[in-house]
């Protein structure tokens, strides 16, 4: 027999877009969700990435696509809605992190880490709002620490961040009268693809777990319970937040 604890946590036949769908940090929470019953639709921009996460689980829908390309957007949630009937909630997990002094940095690289991590979840935001338009929903965005805290050489990355969880305020604050929740999580930095050739330096590596408080770095898997927490009913008053899962990073 269900329990009250079920109930606040059930996502079964709920369906949910995951842009960003073949990352690591995407994965655990993909896998979390199918185990869960929801049904996923996934995008990416790389059909490598994309196909393996589809491997794992197979009753996912796929589509390569670009999260600042608003006709690919279009493409991704007609797609989902034609699959599953609805879309009740999208989790953004598309972004990139470059990493470099600020004199030194390539213009076209900062202006490209905000496209992507910007205007490419504004983007996203705005076609998940439209695909749950009737019935509200939920949005969630993996931001980050560096929203809050000052690192050197990422003002890039920071800055992009920093804007997101700005974003997440504001349309959590005009999207909740029509039932649309938008919120964030936060990890503390993890090892994946994106932050691997990083960390393979000792000292990037060392100096990164030593801001930690529990001494150690973000492991995808962290960031399921908090993500879950806001899909699920259990999260139903929560918007416009950035819940940090960080090991204390963000009280240093």
């Amino acid at each position: 027999m269900p329990t009250e604890a079920d109930d606040l946590f059930d996502l079964s036949n709920r369906v949910f877009i995951i842009a960003g769908g073949g990352g690591g940090l995407a994965r655990p929470i993909i896998q979390a969700l199918h185990r869960r019953g929801a049904s996923l639709f996934l995008f990416d921009i790389d059909k490598t990435r994309l196909d393996a996460a589809a491997r794992e689980v197979p009753s996912a829908r796929t589509l390569v696509a670009d999260i600042t390309d608003e006709a690919g957007l279009a493409a991704v949630t007609a797609a989902a809605t034609q699959a599953f009937g609805r879309v009740d909630g999208g989790i953004n997990a598309a972004g990139l992190l470059p990493i470099g002094t600020a004199s030194g940095m390539d213009l076209e690289v900062f202006r490209q880490c905000q496209e992507v991590n910007v205007t490419g979840a504004f983007m996203f935001s705005r076609a998940m709002a439209a695909a749950m338009e009737e019935g509200g929903g939920r949005i969630v965005h993996l931001a980050s620490v560096s929203s809050y805290v000052a690192n050197p050489e990422y003002a890039a990355y920071a800055s992009s961040k920093g804007g997101l969880r700005q974003l997440i305020r504001v349309l959590g604050r005009e999207w909740a009268a029509r039932g649309i929740t938008v919120n964030g999580i936060g990890p503390a930095l993890t090892e994946t693809d994106l932050t691997r050739d990083y960390l393979a330096d000792a000292n990037f590596r060392r100096n990164a777990i030593s801001v930690i408080p529990m001494g150690r770095l973000g492991e995808p898997e962290d960031i399921v319970g908090a993500t879950l927490m806001l899909l699920a009913p259990a999260g139903a008053f929560i918007t416009g937040q950035v819940i940090c899962v960080d090991g204390g990073r963000t009280l240093v």
